[in-house]
């Protein structure tokens, strides 16, 4: 479903289904969603008003943990569950620390590989930034297709970042959510020194209000095809392994070395950790 000011579509977009990733781009104030999703988005922001704060958090999330990883001497970063790109794109913060640094971005959406090629076209260096269609649940071949484009050596340490994808259900050939295998696999696949960063809704540890309301999410996601999971914090862990979280380990996305520029272009009202609603950390491969 689209309107007439809506921008045409990709090829390979379905727009008979709201998008968590369109969604996501719609609290951000980006371009790139449709009537669908910002329909879905306006229920979610009257059943949940902060709902567009805790969206703006995580990117500030994101942006934080680059620009730490870039000062920690990272010049690789692989961005899996990229989304639809906005301000404060990976590739761009990475550059703003280490200008040598090389960065390819994932989705399984096409609009934001489309979006993301369109970007980098217009901005990017194609010897240091990529966007490829590729899907979470095939490490292998995400390794493989990531390989091939000469970018990233995956031989090296890499900064694999996962954000605000993994509560999205990942189901197998079975139904079952293959996100646990998979992020395993990853981890297997990663070299030593390298980085996972995570960040994961939840219910845990929230107040009993926000966990209504987190609850009211997932109903209203799950209604829409769009299967979401609240895991709790040792389950958010767990995708970490034997990696070893850096400091302030596994905590709230706002609270995630709240010293380091968030690159936020919009104000947020959260005003303590817990209401961002979202675990984030970041772990290092030993």
């Amino acid at each position: 479903m689209s309107t007439a000011s809506d921008p045409i579509p990709p090829k390979g977009v379905d727009l008979d289904h709201p998008s968590i990733a369109r969604v996501y781009d719609y609290f951000l104030g980006g371009t790139a969603n449709w009537a669908i999703d910002r329909e879905l988005g306006d229920r979610l922001i009257s059943r949940v008003p902060i709902i567009r704060d805790i969206a703006v958090a995580n990117r500030m999330f994101l942006n934080r943990a680059v620009r730490y990883l870039a000062k920690a001497g990272v010049r690789q970063f692989l961005d899996i569950g990229s989304g639809v790109p906005t301000v404060g794109n990976t590739h761009e913060v990475a550059d703003e620390i280490a200008p040598d640094s090389r960065v390819v971005y994932v989705d399984y959406e096409p609009v934001a590989v489309a979006h993301s090629q369109m970007i980098l076209e217009e901005d990017g260096d194609p010897r240091r930034q990529a966007a490829i269609l590729g899907d979470l649940r095939e490490p292998d071949r995400v390794w493989e297709t990531v390989a091939g484009l000469g970018i990233l050596n995956l031989d090296e340490p890499v900064a694999v970042l996962m954000l605000a994808v993994l509560h999205a259900a990942q189901p197998g050939p079975d139904g079952e959510d293959v996100s646990a295998a998979s992020v395993a696999r990853y981890r297997e696949l990663m070299a030593p020194g390298s980085y996972l960063v995570i960040s994961h809704a939840t219910d845990d540890g929230v107040s009993a209000t926000r966990a209504e309301e987190m609850a009211a999410i997932k109903m209203m996601f799950d209604a829409s095809s769009n299967g979401v999971l609240l895991r709790s914090r040792p389950e958010i862990n767990a995708f970490m392994g034997d990696f070893e979280l850096v400091e302030p380990g596994m905590t709230w996305t706002p609270d995630w070395h709240a010293e380091e520029p968030g690159g936020g272009v919009q104000p947020i009202e959260i005003g303590t950790g817990p209401e961002s609603a979202v675990w984030a950390g970041v772990a290092r491969k030993p």
